[in-house]
C-alpha cells in the first residue's frame, strides 16, 4: 500500500460560526470524516457573518502565488463570485455593507388608522346585514297581510284618517 500524504488543514480564524484556525500546521490536521450521503430535502442556505467575510477577504488578499486563492475557496467551500461580491461590498461601506441582510419581502408599514378603518368597515357590514334582515321581515309581513287579507287595526285606521 502506498502511504498517502496528509494535507495540512489550513483554515482562517475570526468566526465562531465557521470553526477555523489561523495557523497552518500538520499537527492540528485531523482526518476528514466522510460526508453524509443522504441529501436533505431542502438545502439550508449558508449565512456568513461580516467577521468571516472580512477574514476570507484578508486571506485572499494575502495570497500571492498562482492557485492560492482557488485553494482557499475550495478549502472553505466558497465560489469566486462570493469573493467578488464581498470585495464590492467592502469597498462600498466596510463592515456595515458586509452584514447579512434578511431576504424576502420587507414588512409593511403599520398605518395607525388602518385598525380603525377595519373596525368601522366591520361595523358597517354588520349594520347592512341587520338592515337586510329587517327589510326581509317587513316584506314577509306585507305578504302575509295580503294573503290573509287582514284589515288594518283600529290604531292604524286613526293614523290614516288624519
Amino acid at each position: 500500500m502506498e502511504s498517502q500524504k496528509k494535507q495540512p488543514d489550513v483554515r482562517l480564524s475570526g468566526d465562531q460560526d465557521h470553526p477555523t484556525t489561523a495557523t497552518c500546521s500538520a499537527a492540528t490536521a485531523a482526518p476528514k470524516s466522510t460526508p453524509d450521503p443522504e441529501v436533505s430535502d431542502k438545502p439550508k442556505r449558508r449565512r456568513y457573518t461580516a467577521r468571516y467575510k472580512l477574514s476570507i477577504l484578508e486571506a485572499a488578499d494575502a495570497c500571492s502565488a498562482p492557485g492560492e486563492i482557488g485553494a482557499l475557496l475550495r478549502r472553505e467551500g466558497l465560489y469566486s463570485s462570493l469573493l467578488s461580491t464581498w470585495r464590492h461590498q467592502r469597498a462600498e461601506g466596510a463592515l456595515g455593507a458586509l452584514a447579512t441582510r434578511k431576504r424576502g419581502r420587507k414588512p409593511k408599514k403599520v398605518d395607525p388608522l388602518a385598525a380603525r378603518v377595519r373596525e368601522l368597515e366591520s361595523d358597517k357590514r354588520e349594520l347592512e346585514r341587520q338592515l337586510e334582515q329587517a327589510r326581509t321581515v317587513i316584506d314577509v309581513q306585507k305578504k302575509l297581510s295580503q294573503i290573509l287579507a287582514l284589515e288594518p287595526s283600529a290604531h292604524e285606521q286613526k293614523d290614516e284618517s288624519r
